[in-house]
């Protein structure tokens, strides 16, 4: 039986900017439709990696495969989508006239008039892109990136410059392709944006990928509870406390990470019995996130 090709293969892949390595040896694969989440912070490499992906930069070295077709190639273009984090479009045609025009390059679009409804676009689309908002371009770029049915959509920063309604309504579009069969893979900022829409999160620190796995995975990997508090304890005083994992600092509050709740509550009191502001939870997958990100630019 002829084994079907991955969706996304990158193989290896590094990709350099004069001496500034923006990725690192990369390699993952995806086999499976859903909604694929990138995190990291900015210098991660997520956005050099879409652009490879995509065939917008070459690889230094390595390989990415769209459907068994090199990224960049007519085979490869033909099933896939982009929006990518920073992009144009001609200033003088209006919505409408783009939509038309780039459903053209596609053997079966989706139908002009549903997107726009979809994509919540009606109340501009027959304006011409320079007279639109920053919101309102994210969203045009958005129906763009899906007129042409692609199998396969990349959407580097989809959300950036959306209000909540327009996030929340983007989102809703997301899932129903994800419904359909189709693959997304989306980098974000935002971790209440993947939580919600990722069946798969990978994270990405220093051109490497740190982790990659499903969201409750990853929040499983999240030993023990967080610590939360206003102390005057230095982080290296709060290091040397029973069972404590991480610390770190954020404003006036410190966060400590520990494997035994209790045990560390006690010496922490004993320590600073004036410290305020306390509390004590499990951990978030955005505590997970900090952690990995750390570790990965260690690497």
């Amino acid at each position: 039986m002829e084994h079907s090709p991955s969706i996304l293969c990158c193989n290896t892949l590094s990709k350099s900017y004069g001496n500034i390595s923006a990725v690192n040896q990369l390699s993952f694969e995806i086999n499976e439709p859903g909604v694929h989440a990138i995190l990291g912070k900015n210098g991660a490499g997520k956005t050099s990696l879409i652009k490879c992906a995509h065939g917008l930069e070459p690889c230094s070295s390595g390989s990415i495969n769209i459907f068994g077709h090199a990224a960049g190639s007519i085979h490869a273009k033909l099933r896939t989508g982009v929006i990518l984090q920073d992009s144009d479009l001609p200033d003088l045609l209006t919505i409408r006239e783009q939509l038309t025009l780039f459903s053209s390059y596609y053997p079966k679009p989706l139908d002009i008039n549903s997107t726009i409804e979809k994509c919540d676009l009606g109340d501009f689309v027959d304006r011409r892109y320079k007279q639109l908002s920053g919101g309102q371009k994210r969203r045009a770029q958005f129906a763009l990136a899906v007129i042409g049915n692609p199998d396969l959509i990349f959407l580097d920063e989809p959300t950036t410059g959306l209000d909540v309604d327009a996030r929340r309504t983007l989102w809703n579009v997301i899932r129903e392709f994800a419904r359909k069969g189709k693959t997304i893979v989306l980098t974000t900022h935002y971790l209440e944006e993947a939580e919600n829409l990722a069946d798969n999160i990978m994270v990405m620190a220093g051109g490497t990928m740190v982790a990659n796995a499903s969201a409750d995975k990853l929040k499983a990997q999240a030993q023990g509870s967080i610590i939360k508090c206003d102390t005057m304890l230095s982080e290296s005083e709060l290091q040397t406390l029973p069972q404590v994992i991480d610390v770190s600092v954020s404003g006036r509050f410190t966060h400590i990470q520990t494997s035994q709740a209790n045990i560390s509550l006690i010496a922490l009191l004993q320590a600073d019995p004036n410290l305020t502001d306390l509390s004590v939870n499990q951990p978030k997958l955005e505590d997970l996130f900090e952690q990995l990100s750390t570790q990965g630019e260690q690497v």
